[in-house]
């Protein structure tokens, strides 16, 4: 009897750090999401698939070069695609109704997913291990993956060190300006385009990051990899309320616990169900998610 119960609660423990993990990478993702509707009032959903971009950066980089020298250029490559794409995409459309440019990023995703078809076929691809990441822990009778560890503790590092920018630093300061009010922030002499171009790289980053450690669980890549998980985050930020750092790590938490939950009963068939499930209450009880402020209007 005794013997079951510590399996069980060993079992319990393996669930939680699997929840918790997949709930950083979620939460990585959907910090890409919230800067950018911070900055410009848009939602990117071009950024899921970004992430899957950042895939297929990582097996071709690992197929000649080792891991080491693969990881930083993939990240510098996924925030050079991010900056591109604002830069093609969207900066054209700077002064357009709002509706152009939500479908410039509409038609920016199905350009992404559509080229990874056509340059990497629609199979699965294997993807690489990254043998520092794989390594496997042991304590007691818990055995877990190095990455399933390192994930949560990167993704509260990686957000105190973003929240630190925005929050004292100059460039961090005219985010916060150009988030406020976009037009006396041009008045005031700050470079927008510079600001936003910015915003779109350190989102980038982070969605490249959280593909190295969601990917690397997974090991399986195909050119609509970043479609539900993409959708997915943009819940997480939604749920935490759209604009907050903090906000989208707490959603982005809530969803992967949540998913690895109800996988662990016996219930995965809802797991994606769950989100959606879950994003309908929230609209209904608190629209503005966990941390959104409540907007008002300027007379």
């Amino acid at each position: 009897m005794e013997a079951k119960s510590l399996m069980n609660f060993t079992t319990f423990l393996q669930q939680c750090l699997t929840g918790i993990s997949l709930g950083g990478a979620y939460a990585l993702i959907a910090i890409g999401y919230t800067l950018v509707y911070g900055i410009l009032r848009l939602i990117n959903f071009a950024h899921g698939d970004i992430f899957m971009m950042a895939g297929y950066f990582m097996i071709f980089a690992m197929a000649v070069m080792p891991w080491y020298i693969a990881v930083p250029i993939v990240l510098i490559a996924t925030t050079v695609l991010g900056v591109l794409i604002e830069k093609t995409a969207y900066r054209p459309l700077r002064d357009a109704p709002r509706m152009s440019v939500m479908i410039s990023a509409i038609g920016v995703s199905y350009l992404l997913q559509n080229l990874a078809t056509y340059l990497f076929t629609a199979l699965p691809k294997g993807y690489p291990s990254i043998p520092v990441l794989k390594k496997v822990i042991v304590f007691k009778n818990l055995s877990t993956s190095l990455v399933t560890l390192i994930t949560p503790v990167l993704t509260i590092i990686l957000v105190y060190l973003l929240i630190a920018l925005v929050n004292k630093s100059k460039t961090g300061m005219a985010m916060r300006a150009v988030s406020r009010d976009y037009e006396t922030a041009r008045l005031m002499g700050i470079k927008i385009d510079r600001i936003v171009s910015f915003t779109f790289a350190m989102g980038s980053l982070l969605a490249g990051i959280g593909s190295i450690l969601y990917f690397t669980d997974r090991m399986t890549l195909y050119p609509f990899s970043g479609s539900l998980p993409g959708l997915k985050c943009f819940v997480a930020a939604v749920i935490g309320g759209i604009g907050s750092i903090p906000g989208a790590v707490v959603g982005g938490f809530i969803l992967g616990i949540g998913e690895t939950a109800l996988a662990a009963a016996g219930y995965s068939t809802f797991s994606d169900a769950f989100t959606f499930v879950l994003l309908i209450i929230m609209l209904l009880v608190k629209p503005t998610g966990i941390f959104g402020e409540k907007a008002v209007d300027k007379v």
